[in-house]
């Protein structure tokens, strides 16, 4: 698989167990001992391990927006809101993604679930 996952802190831990059984590589922010980051310094983090952010922030977002808007790169984002997108959506869909994709089709692209 291509795609590593990172959670932010509003992603259910069910989401990221469920594509763990299913062999994706997912590491949270609580994992990674950043957990109370600010929104941009989550993308940050994100971006410098090379990995897409999996969030259901609405905040995180508008973060990711507003570098689109400014040209400024991160390694991209999956959004999925929780009214829109139940957790067995998320683990099918970042499955796929993570088994079609690859990273650079996320540079500084955010992507919607459900697909």
């Amino acid at each position: 698989m291509s795609v590593a996952f990172y959670f932010d802190e509003n992603a259910e831990a069910s989401i990221a167990s469920g594509l763990r059984r299913r062999g994706v590589e997912v590491l949270t922010v609580q994992e990674d001992g950043r957990s109370g980051l600010s929104d941009p310094q989550v993308l940050d983090r994100a971006t410098e391990l090379g990995r897409v952010l999996f969030t259901r922030d609405d905040d995180l977002l508008a973060e990711a927006r507003r570098r689109q808007t400014e040209g400024n790169a991160f390694a991209g984002v999956v959004y999925a809101h929780k009214l829109n997108a139940t957790v067995g959506d998320c683990v099918r869909d970042l499955e796929m993604i993570a088994e079609v994709a690859d990273a650079e089709y996320f540079d500084s692209r955010v992507e919607y679930l459900p697909m």
